[in-house]
């Protein structure tokens, strides 16, 4: 039976889009989102914390869709295929995989979205987008959101002030991972 995603597999994404992939995935996993600022440490909370950053990452390439349209594509694809991958190695099948990717796609669009809405208002609508996507059936505290809200808000900031050329050569880095939030737990 061919996979559902099988042309993923077969793809050979550029370096660019492989380094820029890697640095989203390595921002993702920074231990402080899961140990201080409540991100739940569970396959999908480290899903959402790869979209936050994917997100960023593809909204700023969209500001230059002319240059970077074939790498923001690659990013996209290389994204999913890596999230194909992961659910494979968790023990789903060929049916299990099609469909939780399709879900994690629509959360994406939806997730992209909400997010867009949040950082073009300075009120609640990211604290509240991320309560909703990223913490799910948690409970952070309001100071735990607010720090990754403002987090999303600086990192969005930072990233418009990349070079494209540079970025569109795979040299992404993140602004600063946040600093330890205290007695927010």
């Amino acid at each position: 039976m061919m996979k559902l995603f099988d042309f993923f597999s077969t793809k050979d994404f550029s370096k660019n889009a492989s380094k820029i992939y890697a640095a989203v995935v390595n921002q993702a996993r920074h231990p402080d989102f899961y140990l201080d600022f409540g991100v739940p440490d569970t396959p999908d909370g480290r899903f959402d914390m790869i979209l936050v950053h994917a997100i960023l990452v593809l909204r700023r390439l969209k500001r230059d869709h002319e240059k970077t349209a074939d790498l923001s594509q690659e990013v996209f694809d290389l994204m999913f295929a890596d999230l194909d991958q992961n659910l494979r190695e968790m023990g789903f099948g060929d049916m299990g995989v099609g469909k939780r990717v399709k879900a994690m796609a629509e959360g994406f669009y939806g997730r992209v979205e909400a997010y867009e809405k949040g950082l073009a208002d300075d009120g609640t609508a990211l604290n509240e987008a991320l309560e909703r996507n990223l913490y799910r059936k948690t409970s952070p505290s309001p100071s735990q959101t607010a720090a990754i809200a403002e987090y999303i808000r600086d990192q969005a900031r930072h990233l418009d002030t990349v070079d494209i050329d540079r970025l569109a050569t795979g040299n992404l880095e993140f602004g600063p991972p946040p600093a330890r939030l205290k007695g927010a737990k």
